[in-house]
């Protein structure tokens, strides 16, 4: 089981990291005997990240589709110094993830594999011992190729591989903790404290106003791009007002009535994207700089002859994005 693959996801339309069916087994994570025997068991796997990249197939300058898992024994995981984070049961596998980033024999190969026009961070790194045709990369180059039990395996993760990163120490009394619940869980030896994984969540949203759909562009994103208004929720607020605060805030725009439409977690780092739609009051711009470099309306017509011929002033939001799939449903009238 050296690359994974459980069905293809919909590239037009769903989002990447959804749909999946791992079985995460939450109930043994504080089982330390039952998780050794696991990792013992002979039926293991590892998928191994490498300072926020995934280790995936490719070839021919593009990425296949597949997470590379690697057997406990591989000659690449005998010298590690991070514990492994069990992700849950596919089947008879038991997978598990283990942060490489202290490594510094992993080089960076000389062809990179990247997909142009979108601000992701390329580069293609490996070490000798992994397998021919594979790759440590930006998995946001790939994410709509990956079968569903590898999405959510990266999903999951790369949020918890952040986390340990960023949590070494106890909030409460600023000593080291350490990683216990099979890497679900912090523990503070010195207070007692026991610290969890955090997710941000962000509401992304489909501003409409009669047959128009407000999009904006991110400072330093590539000419043409543009995607939907988003941005992260704060204490005390609910959905709705998140989507109208941030709307109002970046654009200028009212929002009226909002309705849930879908959510994607996305992992980078641990973020759940909460999508919804909102109702326009008003079409006047109020652009905010520090938020947006540009913002527009554009219309149901507009956008269909993008996707139609993949001409015209803008770029929609990439595949595999949850602003894909609701740009989609708004112009199928799904949404």
């Amino acid at each position: 089981m050296e690359s994974g693959s459980t069905g293809r996801m919909d590239t037009k339309s769903s989002p990447a990291f959804v749909g999946g069916k791992l079985h995460r087994d939450a109930t043994i994570r504080d089982d330390p005997d039952a998780v050794s025997a696991m990792w013992s068991s002979g039926q293991a796997r590892v998928t191994p990240l490498w300072r926020s990249r995934n280790l995936l197939s490719f070839g021919s300058g593009r990425a296949r589709p597949g997470l590379i898992w690697l057997p406990v024994d591989h000659p690449f995981l005998s010298e590690q110094s991070e514990p492994p984070i069990f992700i849950g049961r596919n089947g008879t596998a038991r997978l598990f993830s283990l942060d490489v980033s202290a490594r510094d024999d992993i080089h960076r190969l000389e062809a990179d594999v990247t997909e142009p026009g979108y601000p992701i961070e390329s580069g293609a790194f490996r070490h000798p011992t992994l397998p021919v045709g594979s790759a440590f990369v930006d998995v946001r180059m790939a994410m709509t190729l990956l079968g569903a039990i590898d999405a959510e395996s990266v999903a999951v993760s790369r949020a918890l591989s952040s986390w340990h990163r960023s949590h070494g120490f106890c909030a409460a009394c600023g000593e080291p903790s350490r990683a216990t619940a099979s890497g679900w869980q912090r523990h503070c030896p010195s207070c007692d404290r026991m610290h969890f994984p955090r997710t941000d969540p962000v509401v992304i949203m489909l501003v409409i106003h009669g047959n128009c759909l407000l999009m904006g562009r991110s400072v330093g994103w590539p000419d043409g791009m543009y995607s939907l208004l988003a941005g992260f929720m704060e204490p005390g607020e609910t959905i709705e007002q998140a989507v109208r605060r941030e709307t109002l805030e970046e654009a200028g725009v009212t929002v009226g009535a909002v309705r849930y439409l879908a959510s994607q977690p996305w992992p980078f780092p641990a973020s759940l994207m909460i999508g919804c739609r909102g109702e326009a009051l008003n079409r006047d711009l109020r652009i905010d700089p520090e938020e947006l470099d540009d913002a527009i309306w554009v219309s149901r017509e507009e956008m269909a002859r993008f996707f139609a011929t993949g001409t015209g002033r803008i770029r929609p939001p990439r595949p595999g994005a949850i602003a894909r799939t609701l740009t989609q449903g708004w112009l199928t009238g799904r949404f």
